[in-house]
């Protein structure tokens, strides 16, 4: 039985994988078990609960090379999952986020040369992050990649992208993986380090590589604590306690929303599917869903007594829209979303209900609202009012 290296595996995508793949291969996880996702005793939590019985877990950190080492022994896969994800708080917290993503790839990287281990090949998950504000047409200068917003536009309350060449109006377009690359996040940035270290060194241990650039991945496990991630994951807490919702912007930002079960079919798909390799690869719906439609969403599962109230608030950092082409995930995969969002919707709040059990999601929201402090703090978050 083959053997396959899953770091950052106890997450919420890599747990997702594991329940795919456990059977057929020999799996070993290196996780740092970080409390911001997985609570102060990770023992007890769902996504661990899930995987200890179907992998060899290794309790380190991608940081530590000697860490890094032990876990690549007899590996012929490896799926890079580690990473630190959080837009907001890597524009705060940036040599957190270089530590963890650049020098855990670094050494990832190193101790494969360095002992010249033969592996099949490496499959990093990136980011549809790495587009920046992704792609947009202009009715003058074609297809264009906007650059970060102005922030007195978007105290004026103005949140739309502009043509980077005549500030002119743009149409939203599906951002193909060919689209230029536009980071304007420092996770963005290091997430795009990771596929760069990939694209150099892997063709010089003639290791092949696929490179997953993720939309906003949801479903069952996602964190509950994790203040950072996931509006979901945030809304729900709120609706469940019926208090109310901040909408950033005007509510009609909007994401492309992939289910977590779909993400982990195609990165398992790419283990043996030699038409990925050394390919970039989005993996979304192709449709985006705005924010607003989010809430209201999640208010109706949750039968919430709720107000949804849209502030004009915003973060630095944040983008405007997303939504992936995802014709070469068709092509090279025979990739295909199997949930609709209202299908996902529906299982994701069902799994949230069960989780909330002794008050967890209540005690979670202190770390949010530490969360916004940190952001007004460093000005990563601007409030139009108060």
């Amino acid at each position: 039985m083959e053997k396959i290296l899953i770091t950052g595996g106890s997450g919420f995508i890599g747990s997702k994988i594991i329940d795919r793949i456990y059977k057929e291969y020999d799996i070993v996880v290196l996780d740092n078990f970080s409390p911001q996702i997985h609570g102060d005793h990770y023992e007890e939590s769902f996504l661990y609960q899930n995987i200890k019985d179907k992998c060899k877990v290794i309790k380190g950190d991608v940081r530590n090379y000697e860490d890094v080492l032990l876990a690549l022994e007899d590996v012929n896969y490896i799926i890079h999952l580690a990473a630190e994800t959080g837009t907001g708080q890597s524009m705060y917290e940036m040599s957190r986020y270089t530590d963890v993503n650049i020098k855990g790839t670094s050494n990832l990287l190193e101790g494969i040369l360095k002992n010249k281990l033969s592996i099949k090949k490496i499959i990093l998950s990136s980011s549809r992050s790495v587009y920046g504000e992704g792609m947009y047409i202009c009715k003058q200068h074609g297809s264009v990649v906007p650059k970060s917003r102005n922030v007195d536009d978007m105290l004026s309350l103005d949140f739309e992208v502009k043509c980077p060449a005549c500030r002119g109006e743009v149409e939203l377009s599906k951002t193909t993986e060919d689209s230029s690359l536009s980071p304007i996040s420092y996770y963005a940035y290091t997430k795009l380090a990771q596929e760069k270290m990939l694209e150099v060194m892997c063709p010089t241990m003639n290791i092949p590589f696929t490179i997953f650039r993720y939309q906003n991945v949801y479903g069952s496990g996602q964190s509950l604590t994790n203040p950072y991630t996931g509006i979901l994951s945030i809304f729900s807490k709120l609706l469940l306690q019926n208090q109310n919702i901040n909408i950033f912007e005007d509510g009609n930002e909007s994401r492309d929303f992939i289910h977590v079960r779909d993400v982990a079919a195609i990165t398992c798909d790419a283990l043996e599917n030699k038409l990925t390799n050394n390919q970039y690869i989005n993996v979304g719906s192709g449709e985006n869903i705005s924010v607003i439609q989010v809430a209201e969403t999640l208010k109706r599962l949750y039968d919430s007594n709720s107000e949804i109230k849209i502030s004009g608030d915003f973060r630095i950092g944040d983008i405007r829209h997303n939504i992936a082409d995802i014709s070469r995930a068709q092509q090279l995969s025979d990739f295909k979303p199997s949930y609709t969002f209202e299908e996902g919707m529906e299982e994701f709040t069902a799994w949230v209900k069960g989780q909330d059990e002794g008050n967890k999601l209540e005690k979670s929201n202190d770390r949010f609202e530490l969360s916004l402090e940190e952001m007004k703090a460093t000005g990563m978050l601007v409030q139009v009012e108060g």
